[in-house]
């Protein structure tokens, strides 16, 4: 088992090759186990028991791979806080890549519950985010809503088939040096806000370097998978504009990697369209 025990500072989080247990999940977000929501919510607050949407979705097959929750500086917080799962089907444990069902959701009112699809690539752990053009269930924390939660799961799964056409579409496309120089450019602006004075750390030949020698092809779902692993896992010698040498931080928090995940899986789609 290859566990890694952090998401960043503001985050922990525990990640496996193998099924997380309940009390592997406990350690890190005891939030998914909240018996009742926080009591700073109203009557009008319905209660989703992130517990029921698990044991519905082990039901059938799938299983937690990796947990998070968002660090609370009110401990009173902290059984109820925002918190995220990734589950992905049994049947794909041994797969190089593996869709998953992510699910967000929290007990104090810091979010509503989402339910995305998403990718992980075994080689890198890195787990990329669908953009907004594939699904994404959003339910409020009102009404009889325990059944629309755990059908928007069930949902999200069956768009599978949209996510591996997108995937197997940008493999079908060679992007040319200037193409990926371009295309490197542009997340980079994503993560470091465009500014003259204060360019971004690293250039755009680190963030496109392979980590490995299976990813060095010029495809556009290769090209797209090396930036995604440099910008949110980060580990790159940088340079700020005062001179003092660093290495990049992976992304920290719940909220940041799904934003920018989101934002390079559409900047990919963008390019695919335009080589269409």
């Amino acid at each position: 088992m290859q566990l890694s025990s952090r998401f960043g500072r503001q985050s922990p989080s525990l990640r496996s090759r193998e099924p997380l247990s309940d009390d592997q999940l406990r350690q890190v977000a005891p939030s998914i186990f909240a018996e009742a929501a926080h009591g700073s919510r109203s009557e009008r607050y319905t209660y989703i028991p992130t517990s029921t949407v698990l044991e519905g979705l082990r039901r059938e097959g799938f299983e937690p791979f990796m947990v998070a929750q968002t660090r609370v500086r009110d401990e009173g917080k902290r059984e109820f806080t925002k918190h995220l799962l990734r589950m992905r089907h049994r049947s794909q444990i041994n797969d190089a890549e593996a869709n998953e069902v992510i699910l967000l959701n929290s007990h104090d009112g810091t979010s509503s519950y989402q339910c995305i699809s998403g990718l992980v690539r075994f080689a890198c752990m890195n787990g990329l985010v669908c953009g907004e053009a594939l699904n994404d269930v959003r339910v409020r924390h009102s009404g009889e809503i325990v059944d629309n939660v755990i059908e928007g799961a069930f949902r999200v799964m069956g768009g599978f088939d949209q996510v591996r056409e997108q995937r197997d579409a940008m493999r079908g496309i060679t992007l040319d040096a200037g193409e990926a120089d371009i295309l490197a450019r542009s997340a980079l602006s994503l993560k470091y806000e465009p500014d003259a004075t204060k360019p971004a750390p690293i250039t755009t030949a680190q963030v496109l370097a392979p980590r490995r020698l299976a990813d060095d092809k010029p495809d556009l779902w290769t090209t797209f998978n090396r930036i995604q692993e440099s910008l949110l896992r980060g580990g790159l010698p940088a340079k700020t504009t005062n001179g003092r040498r660093l290495r990049t931080r992976e992304v920290q928090g719940i909220d940041q990697s799904i934003k920018l995940n989101r934002a390079l899986w559409m900047l990919a789609e963008e390019m695919k369209r335009l080589k269409a």
